[in-house]
């Protein structure tokens, strides 16, 4: 039976209560104050954000072992998602340690250790197999590795760290469809002292994996004089992430502010992310020494907050705004899932635009409302007319969940000028209900405007829900109609 997409947020307010303790032996109660909050961004301590703690992906490290129900683990039951580290380094499973309220994440010298037989090529820096440089020279150093096995769509991420005081790295990053965003990447004692990494530095990156996902892929990048060495003691260091920026701090300052208006269509941070934590050979900046190690990279948490939303399709809002994927994480995600790759499965699933939709229909890159993409009817010309009873750009089966109710639905349209459709239907499947966003002649032209309708449904959503777009025969001029843009589709409880 196909699952259900889940509309969840999991999250706790802070607390406030008295607790009354009583006292048998005199027969008196004590009233104990207590207060029990939920922690706020280093950044923003008074929660003028108004941010909500998302408890699915945050973890304290708390305890003697790492949550797998929370994180993936590198190499452990010789599973490996993507990669097994940066070569000749390798991730392995027993380098995951949670011990005095802290995740740490050893490097270590092994050279009994049974390497993996395989190499790992690193863009244009070269090939190593693991256990051994590219020189031939025995490098047996093992790393570790996780990651959340889920993602999320904007919010703030925040760690509390110090990384190992070797040549070997300490990572905060994260990846969805076709973007990373290295929040950070430290080293705390690098052999070259020139490179882009310095013990006492800080390096932000954002890469662009969309095809041809080959480098140069960096759309942005900073660096920063710190001022300490990463390696001498713990320092918060978070991300807020939104539609249309990033913002980065350490110990509570903001560092730097990226906006869309500054970088168009380079801002790529559009879609679901999952984040990562882990320690690499950085051969261009040394490599480590024998006598160094081990170390450890440790982590005393990692949180995630994120703003509450009416907009009952925010979890996915990537998808309606036709931006990438659709995730049904409850199937789990494939170990060879890349960042750059477009493939439906039972994991990530897409808008489907065929049987002769696709000549009028397509998903359309530079022209948005938010993100870098929406949906496009092409239109025609006068020497054309619509050969399919209606254009159609379906989504997957399941991806919609509803409870029964009154709603509104709306989406941001853009028509040009010219005899434009009269009317754009959004069909929900299951049980079928159709809404009409209708007169658009009478609407603005070359600009952005919201089309809205309510609707109402006496059941919820069926196994099989889901909405289609159509545009249809019946409401286009015979010839030379006009393009439309459609984007940003929103459904909120009435």
């Amino acid at each position: 039976m196909m699952q259900f997409k889940k509309y969840t947020f999991i999250a706790l307010f802070g607390l406030l209560s008295l607790v009354s303790v009583s006292c048998a032996q005199n027969k008196s109660a004590v009233k104990v104050k207590t207060e029990i909050t939920t922690p706020m961004p280093f950044s923003d301590q008074q929660n003028e954000g108004g941010w909500v703690l998302n408890e699915a992906l945050s973890d304290e490290f708390k305890g003697t072992e790492i949550d797998t129900v929370k994180w993936f683990v590198e190499g452990l039951n010789d599973k490996y998602y993507i990669w097994k580290g940066r070569a000749p380094s390798q991730f392995v499973a027993k380098n995951v340690i949670v011990e005095n309220d802290k995740l740490k994440l050893r490097t270590a010298w092994e050279p009994d250790y049974p390497f993996i037989k395989e190499s790992y090529a690193d863009g244009n820096m070269g090939s190593s197999q693991y256990g051994i440089y590219k020189d031939g020279t025995p490098m047996p150093v093992t790393t570790a590795g996780v990651l959340t096995n889920k993602r999320f769509l904007y919010g703030y991420m925040e760690v509390k760290s110090k990384v190992g005081n070797a040549a070997i790295t300490g990572a905060f990053w994260a990846i969805g469809h076709e973007q990373e965003l290295d929040i950070y990447e430290l080293m705390g004692n690098p052999k070259n002292k020139k490179g882009n990494i310095r013990e006492d530095s800080y390096l932000a990156t954002a890469h662009d994996w969309s095809p041809p996902a080959q480098r140069p892929t960096k759309i942005f990048n900073h660096e920063l004089d710190l001022g300490f060495r990463t390696a001498d003691d713990f320092h918060v260091y978070g991300a807020e992430w939104g539609e249309d920026y990033l913002k980065l701090f350490i110990d509570g300052k903001m560092i730097r502010h990226f906006t869309q208006d500054e970088l168009g269509t380079s801002f790529v941070l559009n879609n679901p992310m999952e984040i990562w934590l882990d320690s690499e050979i950085f051969f261009w900046l040394g490599l480590p020494h024998k006598e160094e190690l081990p170390v450890d990279f440790e982590i005393e948490y990692m949180r995630v907050w994120q703003k509450p939303s009416d907009n009952l399709l925010a979890e996915d809002a990537a998808f309606y705004g036709f931006e990438g994927p659709i995730l049904f994480e409850e199937n789990g995600r494939p170990l060879t899932l890349l960042p750059e790759s477009s493939v439906p499965d039972e994991y990530q699933k897409f808008w489907t635009i065929d049987g002769g939709s696709e000549k009028y229909l397509s998903i359309a890159y530079g022209d948005y409302y938010k993100g870098v993409n929406s949906l496009e009817f092409a239109g025609f010309s006068k020497t054309e007319s619509l050969e399919v009873e209606k254009a159609v750009a379906m989504a997957p089966e399941g991806s919609l969940e509803l409870e029964a109710g009154e709603f509104s639905i709306s989406a941001k349209v853009w028509l040009d000028q010219g005899v434009i459709a009269d009317k754009i239907h959004l069909v929900l499947q299951d049980p079928e209900l159709e809404v009409t966003f209708g007169d658009l002649r009478k609407l603005p032209r070359r600009e952005w405007i919201t089309v809205e309708s309510t609707i109402s449904r006496t059941v919820a959503s069926g196994e099989k829900d889901a909405i289609a777009i159509e545009i249809r025969k019946e409401d286009l001029p015979k010839t030379r109609a006009a393009k439309l843009l459609i984007d940003n589709i929103v459904i909120k409880k009435k």
